[in-house]
């Protein structure tokens, strides 16, 4: 019998078994594929939400936290393992002149920088960005992961402290008694555990279908483009109209991304790969000259409201969720994975956990 067994070998389950393990509990992962290459991997890793005076409060507070921890977590992991996640505070360009003042609120009530700048300080800052809007917002503090880096550290320092995690043996049924989980059906046989947690990602609403209140979880495919670039030649992640661009320390730059209601299908477009080129060279021309080194696409997790399910189950006393975290499951991580520790251990948790039970209201 184990102490925990986390369903799901993402960023958000590679969190949540490192802080469980942390206290002292006996961790089991396992994964239906390789760990983290699924939005984990796919995703941009801004240490923000996009447009963060969209979203409500509950998903401030766990972003909040993340900001705090994230330059310490990954100088942890890099001292602990030699992966480096390059944590790197690039700061975040965003245009978006219809939502000025609701911008300046929410920073005002949040205590954070976001200054209003019109073109010319723009084109000092990103000097190839053409044809600069007349207004865009600047949030010098925002910082970026590099996220592939960042799980292959949590992997290296989960295998180091003797976390038992095991790839390619996927949950494929529930073993369920009278309030309580009994084990998980897999194709090596059945685990048992104390307590079960289900971070599976865009997968957890259909897994969830065997439980008599299931999580509200879609997939949304975003489709991105990296391009071979050099140093500075891009300097600050840029926000316009739902694409992105983040400039990588070693002058690869991504941009990024669809939002596609496709259900689980995963494989890219050429129509995607045209359009974000296009719009890609259009903001910056100097990206024609480089190579499109690697096209790829990715499903995100999607909550109603973006808000994610970090409880336990309400019928079912032994069985958490910690899942549905749409384009924010990187900057969320931290403070979900600390949540739900919290929940499990009878702790003090770090936020007020009602915003995301399972029957909370969601917009």
């Amino acid at each position: 019998m184990h102490d925990a067994l986390i369903i799901g070998g993402g960023v958000i389950g590679l969190l949540t078994a490192r802080e469980l393990h942390m206290a002292g509990l006996e961790v089991t992962l396992i994964d239906r594929g390789d760990l983290a290459r699924e939005s984990s991997w796919a995703g941009g890793g801004i240490i923000s939400p996009l447009y963060p005076w969209r979203y409500p409060d509950s998903i401030t507070r766990l972003a909040s936290h993340g900001q705090q921890t994230y330059a310490d977590l990954c100088e942890q992991l890099l001292a602990d393992t030699g992966i480096d996640p390059q944590y790197t505070r690039s700061g975040l360009l965003i245009h978006a002149d219809d939502e000025l003042l609701p911008a300046q609120r929410w920073a005002k009530q949040c205590g954070t920088r976001l200054d209003i700048i019109d073109a010319s300080t723009l084109s000092r800052l990103e000097p190839e960005r053409a044809h600069p809007p007349s207004t865009a917002m600047w949030m010098p503090d925002v910082a970026q992961v590099r996220n592939p880096r960042l799980v292959k550290a949590l992997i290296k320092d989960l295998q180091q402290r003797g976390v038992d995690m095991r790839p390619h043996n996927p949950a494929t049924g529930l073993m369920l008694g009278d309030s309580q989980l009994l084990g998980i059906q897999t194709p090596t046989g059945p685990i048992q555990a104390d307590i079960t947690i289900l971070a599976m990602g865009a997968w957890t609403g259909e897994f969830s279908q065997m439980l008599p209140n299931p999580a509200d979880i879609r997939p949304v495919r975003g489709q991105m483009l990296l391009f071979r670039g050099q140093p500075d030649v891009i300097r600050h992640m840029m926000l316009e109209e739902n694409r992105y661009v983040i400039p990588r320390r070693d002058g690869r730059i991504l941009f990024g991304s669809t939002l596609e209601e496709t259900g689980f299908e995963k494989t890219t477009t050429e129509a995607a790969r045209q359009e974000l080129a296009q719009l890609a060279i259009q903001r910056y021309p100097v990206l024609d000259q480089y190579e499109i080194e690697h096209h790829w696409a990715g499903l995100r997790p999607a909550a109603p409201a973006g808000v994610p399910y970090i409880c336990r189950h309400p019928q079912i006393d032994n069985l958490f969720i910690n899942a549905g975290h749409y384009r924010n499951g990187v900057v969320l991580g931290p403070a979900s994975a600390k949540l739900l520790a919290d929940l499990v251990l009878g702790r003090k948790p770090v936020v007020d956990p009602a915003p995301y039970a399972l029957d909370a209201p969601r917009g």
